[in-house]
């Protein structure tokens, strides 16, 4: 049975969340601020549903600490914030996905799910390709032996790349794989992303295939 910690300031939204989520089969911890919350983490939960607009202490702050603290629990934000630098701000500081309020019970917990089978898929240590060695549990990236210094969805997006090298990804595949939702704002995010990997390493290696998508292609021999 996966645990659930469940950060919300909403006395009715939280029970009703618990409620749901334990009649399909979860342990939910429930806690109304961050006090709570710290206190709970220490059980090491499966996943992290956490309220944004927390009363006193804010849902991102508290995300921002464990992430500097090295917690890597899966967290899933909540928020009525629907503005996509808010998106992009919880995203680049740790959050694994997003949910706008108001959000249907079986929306979330569709997301829920993807989280945990993303979570306890096995764990490859390194990532190697054309002079980049790719740190997954460090969360550190070598170019040539020298560190290359990535923002999170960077670094998912170099991930996904080495995973599938050769692949051709459609812009909205790269969306949903590395962002964890389809319904993105624009598409425009995956090329100011691959722009950066390019500044950032051979810009050889990242092909754009016209009407496609990219690749990741790598030292050409």
């Amino acid at each position: 049975m996966a645990t659930l910690l469940l950060v919300e300031d909403d006395k009715n939204l939280r029970h009703s969340l618990s409620e749901f989520l334990s009649a399909e089969g979860f342990k939910v911890l429930e806690a109304e601020g961050s006090n709570c919350a710290r206190a709970l983490l220490q059980e090491q939960p499966d996943l992290v549903i956490l309220d944004w607009m927390l009363s006193g202490e804010s849902g991102i702050d508290l995300l921002s600490e464990w992430r500097r603290e090295g917690r890597r629990n899966p967290v899933l934000m909540l928020t009525a914030k629907t503005g996509l630098v808010d998106k992009v701000l919880g995203l680049e500081l740790g959050a694994d996905d997003y949910l706008t309020k108001p959000f249907e019970p079986r929306e979330l917990l569709a997301r829920i799910r993807v989280q945990l089978r993303r979570s306890q898929a096995p764990v490859v240590s390194f990532l190697s390709h054309s002079g980049i060695r790719l740190d997954t549990v460090k969360k550190e990236v070598l170019f040539h032996e020298m560190r290359v210094d990535l923002t999170k969805m960077e670094f998912l997006l170099l991930k996904t790349f080495l995973e599938n090298p050769s692949k051709v990804f459609s812009r909205e595949e790269l969306l949903n794989q590395v962002w964890g939702y389809e319904n993105y704002p624009t598409t425009r995010t995956i090329d100011t992303h691959v722009l950066q990997l390019r500044q950032k390493f051979d810009p050889t290696f990242f092909e754009t295939i016209r009407g496609m998508g990219y690749r990741f292609l790598g030292a050409k021999n």
